[in-house]
């Protein structure tokens, strides 16, 4: 056989051995991601079974970004949805509730699902009183107006006796240098916020406010002995 013929019958048998390799790889990844998509029916499913059992609070503590930011880190609190409590006009936006001249009443808020038997709801205020200053009314840091009250919307009346009595039990331990002033009221329309504040940090990772603020708060957060161990896996 020539040296021609030899390198042809070579070349040919590695582009052979190539393109095998290549069919393999594609029926792999195929098959990984027909894998994938079973995993994740099954994770839907899952949350589909257990989604009854999950309980639902409200709440404001300023910036619903910075909020909604670090209570979806901690384990047994299922979905954070940032949105708008407590106005008197429906469906209000970001900008008509920003307005002072339009005073709609709305407060930021974010509603929680969260799963008791990992979390109740007595140490889901734990961590809100962690996370915010209760003892300031519509102010948190630079934010201010009523946007931005320190408030806890009760949804029966076991969370309003629990939310007194965790007021009163924080007051207690002398804490703060003031007395807690975050309100309590009663569940109103819950209207979620425009697509793009919602998982806001998670999509806008280098915002400046948001990287001043929440990592110190998720700091402050699980340095507390009672979340030491509830920081959900990366």
């Amino acid at each position: 056989m020539t040296q021609t013929k030899i390198i042809t019958a070579a070349r040919a048998a590695m582009l052979l051995s190539l393109a095998t390799f290549t069919l393999n790889s594609c029926a792999d990844s195929k098959a990984s991601l027909e894998e994938d998509k079973d995993k994740k029916t099954t994770t839907e499913k899952m949350k589909e079974t257990t989604s009854e059992n999950l309980k639902t609070a409200t709440l404001g503590g300023g910036c619903f970004w910075c909020v909604e930011a670090v209570l979806e880190q901690i384990d047994g609190i299922e979905s954070v949805k940032s949105g708008y409590m407590g106005g008197t006009s429906k469906n209000p936006t970001y900008e008509e509730v920003c307005n002072k001249a339009i005073n709609t009443g709305h407060i930021e808020v974010v509603q929680v699902n969260y799963d008791p038997e990992k979390i109740d709801y007595d140490l889901l205020l734990d961590a809100f009183w962690l996370i915010h200053d209760p003892t300031s009314k519509d102010k948190q840091g630079a934010d201010k107006g009523i946007q931005y009250r320190s408030i806890i919307f009760y949804h029966d009346d076991e969370q309003k006796k629990a939310a007194e009595a965790s007021i009163a039990k924080m007051n207690a331990t002398g804490k703060f240098s003031k007395d807690i002033v975050t309100e309590l009221r009663k569940v109103d329309t819950f209207w979620s916020a425009e697509d793009y504040h919602q998982n806001y940090y998670e999509n806008n990772p280098g915002n400046g406010y948001c990287n001043a603020l929440i990592p110190p708060k998720l700091f402050k957060l699980f340095k507390d002995a009672k979340f030491q161990d509830k920081k959900k896996d990366s």
